[in-house]
């Protein structure tokens, strides 16, 4: 089999004030071929996999967003929309990296590309798990929700605690530390559907709610009576607004995602904030790159507690699509519409 000499990649074409355009002139990507650079010393050649489908990439490429305000670089127009993926070795010219190996690479979304052997990540094959948890539980959505809920949010045994979008990649894997490995008291998941709630029961949540029903509001009320200590929050927007009045004083809250703003340029603004000052709430923002440097420590961990029992790590809690190269935005928009339990993951075919 010769080695490739072009790839195709979906190029960041118009940055998006709402939800990205798929086709026309005003289109947020364009597919296009390029050529591939030829192999430098220590570099390989990689074929790309599976891609990560993250709700983060929605702010890296927003019309409106200010580089300076932005904790990592923004997109450039004109160049591949970045990713994360599990990639195969083709050609290496790297000493420890061989033709064949699975490697962990933030290629993009291109099919194959030529990387620099000290940015590659080896996936180290652990009995029973898929290689694609490396880009969920076991990668950095897992590492989120570890940091998040224990060093972030500090929840602890005796705390009640709510956890928004519980049936993503990053909430599920909260749900399941707070209620399994922390012992937290009560664990509240909310996703949308009965049958992603019903997951995130068994899962360890103690309830899950459908934000979706008619009587929701009503339902989150009654779930949280008595209030609770800590809100693991990944949606922003009206769900952060209404949890500001269902926190205990002195509750704490880890702001980790704003999924429902992503693609919203009139955004919903905060109408419950004198409920922060009266109950001292203590609000706290952060990133998945402030703990990158404990991912090994952090996968060793989750590794032990699947391995005891206290966290799913299996084919249930991702969503892994067979695409074509050609649909990698559509099923990378899937996450903007409820369409993945778990983590989302594009397999190229």
């Amino acid at each position: 089999m010769s080695l490739p000499t072009k790839t195709r990649q979906w190029i960041l074409t118009n940055k998006p004030t709402d939800l990205p355009v798929l086709s026309g002139p005003s289109s947020t990507f364009t597919l296009q071929t390029h050529p591939l650079p030829s192999l430098k010393s220590n570099q390989v050649l990689l074929k790309t996999l599976y891609l990560s489908n993250d709700p983060a990439q929605r702010g890296w490429i927003g019309a409106n967003v200010d580089p300076n305000r932005l904790y990592a670089p923004p997109v450039p127009v004109g160049v591949p929309m970045r990713a994360r993926a599990v990639c195969e070795i083709l050609q290496s010219t790297a000493d420890g990296f061989t033709a064949g190996e699975k490697v962990l690479a933030s290629c993009g979304w291109t099919e194959y590309s030529v990387i620099d052997a000290g940015a590659l990540q080896k996936a180290q094959s652990i009995e029973g798990v898929g290689i694609t948890q490396y880009l969920g539980a076991l990668g950095l959505p897992g590492l989120t929700a570890l940091y998040g809920i224990t060093e972030i949010a500090r929840a602890g045994q005796g705390d009640s605690v709510v956890v928004s979008g519980a049936a993503g990649a990053t909430g599920s894997m909260v749900v399941q530390i707070a209620k399994n490995v922390l012992g937290c008291r009560r664990v509240v998941g909310i996703a949308g559907g009965a049958e992603k709630c019903r997951w995130v029961e068994s899962l360890g949540a103690d309830t899950c709610l459908d934000y979706k029903a008619a009587g929701f509001k009503d339902d989150l009320i009654q779930a949280t009576d008595g209030y609770v200590d800590v809100y693991f929050d990944n949606v922003g927007g009206e769900m952060l607004d209404l949890m500001l009045t269902r926190m205990k004083r002195h509750g704490r809250i880890a702001a980790c995602g704003a999924v429902a703003e992503y693609n919203r340029s009139d955004k919903h603004g905060i109408k419950n904030w004198f409920e922060v000052i009266s109950n001292r709430i203590e609000i706290k923002g952060f990133i998945v790159f402030d703990f990158l440097h404990k991912l090994e420590e952090a996968t060793a961990e989750l590794v032990k507690a699947t391995k005891e029992g206290k966290i799913k790590i299996d084919a249930s809690n991702e969503t892994v699509v067979e695409t074509g190269f050609e649909g990698v935005v559509e099923t990378w928009m899937m996450l903007f519409e409820g369409g993945n339990k778990g983590k989302l993951v594009t397999k190229l075919i």
